[in-house]
């Protein structure tokens, strides 16, 4: 199986990763508490258009390995330049889904657009999800701290709830979402680390990339929809696409958080029209 060590992580870490295809790298960054599984219907998409698609589990996150501590985004970032460096990528486009946009921001900041050639937020939650005095509209501390404080006392109870909320699963099932695949999401995340869970929660909770979207100079695709329940496009889309220079901002109507799922082919013809450009 195919692994990256980034050797420059405070303590090692290797990361599981899938390469399929030729031609321009595409690397699929995951949301939380998945894994590069959540990618399955734009991995082939991206294949059969001609590109190089690498797909890659988070530290803590599916077959990769799972350190004690250092979950923070920059370490978050060292992980996804471990695997650009490794693989001798260049002209790159990367594509972050709801957490994995911090990794696509904070990386371009520490590490620079001269790999990279676009970037792509889906579902993203950049660029602030915690409730603050000039973020208004943003998620309030006690609900964070409440999410903590179930990963906490009941981990898995708490994941078996979470994707129905990702999906709109109550107006959704059925038509565009299934049980079995809230079943599949609930494998894959309970799997996961339960540290890495948490501390990964916790920075995608509480770190304020605005300062940060300055350094996002490359052609930028965000992506969001419009009923998503969990990451409101009023606190994370419209104000990414705000303070992103190069940004263009494309609202699926009626999709819910886990877009990628429920609204397959809307999403696809948006990414590969945007990496064709």
């Amino acid at each position: 199986m195919p692994f990256i060590t980034n050797t420059k992580a405070k303590e090692q870490v290797d990361i599981f990763y899938e390469d399929y295809g030729n031609g321009q790298p595409v690397i699929l960054i995951h949301g939380w508490p998945l894994s590069r599984k959540s990618w399955e219907q734009q991995v082939w998409k991206i294949v059969e258009e001609g590109y190089r698609c690498i797909s890659y589990d988070r530290r803590g996150f599916g077959t990769s390995s799972s350190p004690w501590d250092d979950y923070d985004y920059s370490a978050l970032a060292s992980d996804l330049n471990a695997i650009i460096e490794e693989l001798e990528l260049k002209d790159a486009i990367i594509v972050g889904f709801s957490m994995g946009g911090g990794e696509v921001v904070r990386y371009l900041t520490e590490y620079g657009p001269s790999r990279i050639a676009k970037a792509a937020l889906i579902s993203s939650i950049i660029p602030l999800v915690k409730k603050k005095s000039d973020n208004p509209d943003g998620v309030p501390e006690d609900a964070l701290e409440g999410i903590i404080d179930a990963l906490q006392k009941d981990r898995v109870g708490f994941l078996k709830e979470f994707s129905k909320g990702f999906y709109n699963f109550d107006e959704n099932e059925g038509e565009r979402i299934s049980q079995a695949q809230l079943d599949y999401d609930f494998t894959i995340a309970s799997f996961a680390s339960p540290r890495a869970t948490i501390q990964t929660a916790l920075a995608w909770m509480h770190t304020d990339f605005r300062p940060e979207l300055e350094n996002v100079t490359v052609p930028t695709l965000i992506v969001h929809g419009d009923a998503d329940a969990t990451v409101p496009i009023e606190t994370s889309a419209k104000q990414a696409h705000d303070g992103i220079k190069y940004s263009t901002l494309e609202v699926i109507k009626g999709a819910p958080h886990g877009l990628n799922v429920t609204h397959p082919d809307e999403l696809n013809e948006i990414l590969i029209s945007f990496l064709k450009k």
